[in-house]
């Protein structure tokens, strides 16, 4: 009986080990992709178990089993994002070189369409609730509306500042960072207009943005090596969490309450969200300097990220170091 008691209190005792405590993460895998030129967002195609990798000119299509490239979307100019609607077999992508929309086939990766949008295009989103995407036009400040199906602009949303990242809640809501005014933006997609925005203190230039849509939290990636945590229903500042510097882009996985940010200074930080108004920090993987955009699969946890290899030259001010030719390469980082 007493071995019987002893091993309930240890099973106890895991049991209450936060999630946090229960999964470390490493870089598992790089692959080399080559090539030239910069990049930008990374997107996960769950349907059909592909990475979209921006890089400028081009998009490259990744098997996310095999780690081999298998497509690309040429013909490009100055591309940022990519948004995926399986159910339409349409992809889209912003092209912030010539003010663009560009609509391809999921299947053929064949361009279907382009469509005038606003001033560089930068971040996207798929509103799957309404079947219509977003472009965040960076010069304009403001949001182009796309029907999905028909590829018609249905709107235009002024923003008042520049956005970065957004995502939508399913019920009539997108939120969008506003990264040169350090606040979130609501908009509502009956009215198609931004009609609430929520300053956060501590928090400088917003890019990265994710979503918990169960608990209804904002997770705004910070160039302040923080993350300002926001409850939009209240239109408050709940919290703010340390991470690395350089972040991105983040995801947040409703199966482990973890978020994900990329930090261009080298790490993934890693957060367990213990309560709605609580959070700890698991772990600051190692990736690579440059790895600052990301790409998640919420069904097994594995975090993709790119970077290269820079010149080690000072560049003139107000430029970026150069990249070095053909040292493009896929990071992924795996639970252990």
């Amino acid at each position: 009986m007493k071995r019987f008691f002893a091993l309930v209190i240890a099973l106890s005792a895991i049991a209450v080990i936060p999630a946090a405590a229960q999964k470390s993460y490493k870089l598992a895998d790089r692959v080399k992709l080559g090539g030239e030129g910069g990049w930008d967002y990374l997107t996960n195609d769950e349907h059909d178990k592909r990475i979209f990798i921006t890089r400028g000119t081009h998009v490259i299509v990744v098997d996310a089993k095999t780690l081999k490239q298998t497509g690309d979307i040429p013909g490009l100019n100055g591309v940022h994002g990519v948004a995926l609607a399986p159910e339409l077999g349409r992809g889209f992508i912003t092209s912030g070189g010539d003010n663009m929309l560009v609509i391809f086939d999921l299947k053929t990766l064949h361009v279907a369409d382009k469509v005038k949008v606003g001033d560089r295009p930068d971040g996207i989103l798929y509103d799957a609730a309404a079947k219509r995407v977003y472009t965040f036009n960076a010069k304009s400040q403001d949001s182009t509306v796309v029907d999905a199906s028909s590829g018609k602009v249905v709107g235009t949303v002024p923003l008042g500042g520049k956005p970065e990242t957004a995502v939508a809640d399913g019920k009539g809501n997108v939120y969008v960072n506003i990264e040169d005014r350090n606040e979130i933006a609501r908009l509502d997609t009956a009215k198609l207009a931004a009609v609430e925005h929520y300053p956060m203190a501590g928090c400088e230039e917003p890019s990265a943005l994710a979503f918990d849509a169960v608990h209804r939290r904002l997770f705004a990636g910070c160039g302040n090596k923080v993350i300002a945590v926001v409850a939009p229903d209240a239109g408050k500042l709940v919290t703010t969490v340390d991470i690395g510097g350089g972040v991105d882009a983040g995801a947040f996985n409703p199966k482990t309450q973890q978020i994900f940010m990329s930090c261009g200074e080298g790490v993934l930080t890693v957060i367990h969200e213990d309560s709605p108004d609580k959070y700890s920090v698991v772990q600051n993987v190692p990736t690579e300097r440059g790895a600052r955009t990301m790409a998640l699969d919420e069904e097994s946890s594995t975090v993709y990220t790119v970077t290269a290899q820079f010149d080690p030259t000072p560049p003139p001010p107000g430029q970026r170091r150069k990249i070095v030719p053909d040292t493009f390469e896929l990071l992924v980082v795996r639970p252990q």
